[in-house]
C-alpha cells in the first residue's frame, strides 16, 4: 500500500496541470474559458473528493491523468468505423498511462505507486482491481453530470432506444457504490434526460 505524501502529490498534480494548460481546445466553465483536458482533470478531482473524501493518493492521481494531453491523439487519426475506434481507445489507455508514469518519475514516486496509477489509467482488470474501478465509477458519475447533457445535444440522431443503450453500458460499468451515489442526489443528472436514465435503470434491473 502507498503511502501519502503530500507534497509529492501538489507537485504531481501541478505537473498534470501544466500538461493540460497546453491544450488547445477551450470549454467554458462559469464564464471562463478554460483548456477542456484541464476543466475534465479538475471535474474529475471533484467527483472523487465528493464520492471518496479520503481517497488514497493514487486514485488523485489516476482520476486526474485519465484524459492528460488527450489532443496530441485525436481520433481522426485512426479509421471511422468501430475497428478504428476500438483500436484508438485502447492505445489511448496505454498513451495516458505512460504520459503520467513520466510525470510521476519526475516528482519521485516510488515503482509501485506508478504501476498502480497506470494499471488503474490503462483500465485493466475492471472489476477485480479496485484502482480501476475508481477510475472508471469517476469517468461514469463525471459523465453524467458534466457531458451527458452535450453528447445528447450534439448527437441528436440517436433515439431512445440508442440512448438507453448508452446509460446501460456506462451503467454496467459502475461499481454498486456509484450506482446508490448517482441515485443519491448527489450527482446532477441531466435534466432532459431523467425519464430516459429512468427508461433504462429500470430495463437494467429487469
Amino acid at each position: 500500500m502507498s503511502s501519502s505524501n503530500p507534497q509529492m502529490l501538489e507537485d504531481a498534480l501541478a505537473l498534470y496541470d501544466a500538461a493540460n494548460s497546453k491544450d488547445p481546445n477551450i470549454e467554458m466553465d462559469e464564464g471562463k474559458e478554460v483548456p477542456k483536458e484541464l476543466l475534465y482533470s479538475k471535474r474529475m478531482l471533484d467527483m472523487l473528493s465528493r464520492f471518496i473524501p479520503d481517497a488514497e493518493d493514487v486514485a488523485k492521481l489516476s482520476v486526474a491523468a485519465q484524459h492528460i494531453e488527450r489532443w496530441k491523439s485525436p481520433r481522426s487519426d485512426y479509421p471511422m468505423n468501430r475497428k478504428g475506434y476500438h483500436l484508438w481507445r485502447t492505445n489511448l489507455y496505454k498513451f495516458h498511462a505512460d504520459t503520467a508514469a513520466a510525470l510521476l518519475e519526475k516528482v519521485g514516486y516510488d515503482e509501485e505507486t506508478i504501476e498502480r496509477v497506470k494499471l488503474a489509467i490503462g483500465k485493466k482488470n475492471l472489476k477485480t482491481n479496485t484502482d480501476t474501478q475508481v477510475v472508471e465509477d469517476i469517468a461514469a458519475l463525471t459523465f453524467i453530470e458534466h457531458y451527458m447533457t452535450a453528447m445528447y445535444e450534439k448527437f441528436t440522431e440517436y433515439d431512445e432506444d440508442k440512448w438507453i443503450d448508452i446509460i446501460i453500458r456506462t451503467w454496467k460499468k459502475m461499481s454498486p457504490a456509484a450506482h446508490d451515489f448517482a441515485l443519491s442526489g448527489s450527482v446532477k443528472l441531466p435534466e432532459g434526460l431523467v425519464p430516459v436514465i429512468q427508461k433504462a435503470l429500470a430495463k437494467a434491473a429487469a
